[in-house]
């Protein structure tokens, strides 16, 4: 099915996402990532959202970013996504012209960062939250569970404010590390266990 790249929806709800860069990953201050390179998974589930008339609520959305070096001077990333199984033919392409930028917003400028998209596939898509722990699961391919690290104060939690750029505009990220963080399909491998990870609510429009 095909539809017009609507300038009608909107989405919001909670995401997180885990890479394999030291806590803090430099790539939100638009530095080169500490290892040369950046693998990020991000994970997002939408508590509201719609395209037109079709509802989105309750569906979730993986991307997963290769960046060989600085995601925003390049070489560009490489990326594939993973929709959530659930939907319907509609949803699966409303959700792919919004992540793809095709629908304009956040994404859109973010395309300009990906030189190549190597596929957007429908897959069973776990998606938790507990407390200040995240976990995402599709079996086969991505594992990645974080937790927000503890500060002098644990009932206040430990974020960056005002960085230059944040996977969700308008939020300051909630600081994290994985427990695990581990990918694997389309030529990659991973396993960046241990390392940074970010969380926050997120809203997006056209």
């Amino acid at each position: 099915m095909t539809m017009s790249n609507s300038q009608n929806w909107r989405l919001e709800g909670d995401y997180f996402e885990g890479c394999n860069c030291d806590s803090i990953c430099p790539c939100i201050f638009l530095q080169d990532p500490d290892k040369g390179h950046c693998n990020v998974v991000v994970a997002w589930h939408i508590e509201k959202g719609h395209y037109d008339s079709i509802q989105l609520e309750g569906l979730n959305v993986v991307a997963v970013f290769v960046a060989p070096g600085n995601m925003f001077t390049g070489p560009k990333m490489k990326a594939a996504f993973y929709i959530d199984k659930r939907s319907s033919e509609e949803q699966v392409d409303a959700l792919s012209k919004i992540f793809s930028g095709q629908s304009g917003g956040f994404f859109a400028a973010a395309a300009n960062l990906i030189g190549e998209v190597l596929g957007i596939k429908t897959a069973p898509i776990t998606f938790e939250m507990q407390g200040r722990r995240r976990r995402l699961s599709i079996p086969e391919f991505i594992e990645l569970e974080i937790e927000a690290i503890k500060g002098n104060n644990t009932d206040i939690d430990s974020l960056v404010t005002n960085p230059s750029f944040t996977v969700a505009p308008g939020y300051d990220p909630i600081i994290a590390r994985s427990s695990k963080n581990t990918y694997g399909d389309l030529g990659f491998e991973w396993d960046s266990s241990g390392k940074n990870g970010f969380y926050s609510k997120f809203k997006y429009g056209p």
